[in-house]
C-alpha cells in the first residue's frame, strides 16, 4: 500500500518551509540589557529564537515577527522594527 499523500502543512514544516517572508516587523535584539533569563526562547511560538550567554537571536528564515518575544521581555532588550524589503 503506497503512502497517502497529504495536501496540508504537518507537524513541524515550518523548518521545511522558510516562512519568515510572512514577516513585516522583526525583532531586534539589543544585547544591552540581557538578564538571560531565556523567557524569549521559551515563548516563541515557531521556536526561532535561540542563543546563549545573554546573546540571543531569532532566526529570521522562520520568524514571523509576531513580537510575543519583544512583548514578554522583562527588561525590554527586544525592539519590534518595521522591516524594509
Amino acid at each position: 500500500m503506497s503512502k497517502p499523500i497529504l495536501l496540508f502543512a504537518q507537524p513541524g514544516s515550518s523548518k521545511v518551509n522558510k516562512t519568515g517572508s510572512w514577516r513585516t516587523m522583526m525583532p531586534v535584539f539589543k544585547h544591552k540589557d540581557c538578564t538571560d533569563c531565556r523567557i524569549c526562547v521559551t515563548v516563541c511560538p515557531d521556536a526561532c529564537v535561540s542563543g546563549k550567554d545573554k546573546i540571543y537571536n531569532a532566526n529570521l528564515d522562520y520568524c514571523k515577527g509576531c513580537g510575543v518575544c519583544a512583548y514578554e521581555c522583562p527588561v525590554n532588550d527586544i525592539d519590534m522594527v518595521l522591516e524594509v524589503k
